[in-house]
């Protein structure tokens, strides 16, 4: 008999709001755990492409992409496309998903399509999936997929309102259709220390939600905004940048994180 697919961990990237860094942290952290040895896949069902865009992902070569995958109309393995980082694969999107929450609308299982091309397993040790903005079909989908959401946060006055919606959603999800979902944690993005808001917003977060917040975090560094123009991570852009080792650092908290989510299960 043929061995098993493994399960790989499924992490969810979400946050309702846009620009908050979410594909910036799910390009750059599954980069800096690829380059550490694991085998990461990226699943981008966000639209906008950016996270595909982010890895060099031509247009021509994403085929149906994650759209496809949805739709039953190719299997996991098939979607699957190379990034241009070792250990690093992602099922890119395409512009078809815009329609998704009206096309799909209709299934019986439209809720469950991306845990459904999920359980034919691949060869990865963590899958990671970057949503769209919003709470609609597309995200809800990711979360029924997940084991555990992460949650980009910009350290700005309006975070705290705008994740207690997400946090609202989660809790939904859990309780009618994903009881295994948890919170991986919270990373603060696009933090300075110079601005006294910043700061302020940081510590406001950390005091809410303690230990769900990541001790590392991801400050405004103009290396990670040019990297994606050019289809690489920050970590193959500019290695020595101040973004490319928080990405790092990240990546390596991410990791004790997880030895000591094992150790105590």
């Amino acid at each position: 008999m043929p061995e098993p697919h493994k399960k790989p961990r499924v992490i969810a990237i979400a946050n309702q709001k846009g620009g908050v860094g979410k594909t910036t942290t799910a390009i750059n952290l599954a980069a800096a755990l690829a380059v550490g040895g694991l085998k990461v896949l990226l699943i981008d069902i966000d639209p906008q492409g950016n996270a595909s865009t982010g890895l060099g992902i031509e247009h021509e070569a994403r085929n149906g992409g994650s759209y496809a995958l949805l739709a039953g109309d190719v299997s996991l393995n098939d979607a699957i496309v190379s990034a241009n980082v070792e250990n690093l694969s992602i099922v890119p999107a395409v512009t078809d998903l815009m329609g998704a929450d009206i096309e799909f609308s209709t299934l019986e299982r439209r809720n469950f399509m991306l845990r459904d091309a999920l359980d034919q397993g691949c060869d990865v040790d963590v899958v990671f999936i970057d949503c769209p903005p919003g709470l609609a079909l597309l995200t809800l989908n990711a979360l029924v997929a997940a084991d555990a959401v992460l949650v980009p946060l910009q350290a700005e006055f309006f975070a705290l309102e705008g994740i207690s919606q997400l946090m609202r959603s989660v809790d939904m999800v859990k309780r009618s259709l994903n009881p295994k979902l948890d919170i991986e944690g919270i990373v603060l993005t696009m933090t300075d220390r110079r601005n006294n808001l910043s700061e302020q917003v940081s510590s406001d977060v950390r005091a809410y939600f303690r230990d769900k917040v990541f001790e590392t975090a991801i400050p405004r560094n103009i290396r990670i905004t040019e990297a994606p123009s050019h289809g690489i991570p920050v970590l193959l852009y500019d290695f020595r940048s101040a973004g490319a080792q928080a990405y790092l650092a990240l990546a390596a908290e991410f990791l004790r994180r997880t030895r000591g989510r094992k150790e105590q299960a």
